[in-house]
């Protein structure tokens, strides 16, 4: 099921943006973060076995392709969100020149 954004609304001259919530586990992400949060925690998690020095050889191949697969979802979500934020760029408005008609 995807995550309801709440609804846009007009912000006050003196708001400041609210702090990113920081996700530290994959079970806190799984059960409080969207999809990017679980995989950044995923990452952190697949990263410290692969440098870990007793991590298994034979499970180290398998840990690094799954590590890349991952970084590249969360390229693709953060270009997705890239992309959507500059389709909904608002451009400010030129200023109307009636000589112009």
């Amino acid at each position: 099921m995807a995550a309801r954004k709440a609804p846009l609304r007009a912000v006050a001259p003196d708001e400041k943006p609210p702090t990113a919530k920081e996700v530290r586990t994959v079970t806190q992400a799984a059960e409080q973060g969207n999809m990017r949060d679980l995989l950044v925690a995923m990452r952190a998690r697949t990263a410290k076995a692969v440098e870990d020095p007793k991590t298994p050889p034979r499970d180290l191949a398998a840990l690094t392709r799954r590590l890349l697969e991952i970084a590249r979802e969360i390229e693709a979500i953060d270009a997705a969100a890239q992309q959507e934020a500059a389709e909904n760029d608002v451009t400010p408005d030129d200023e109307f020149d009636a000589s112009a008609i």
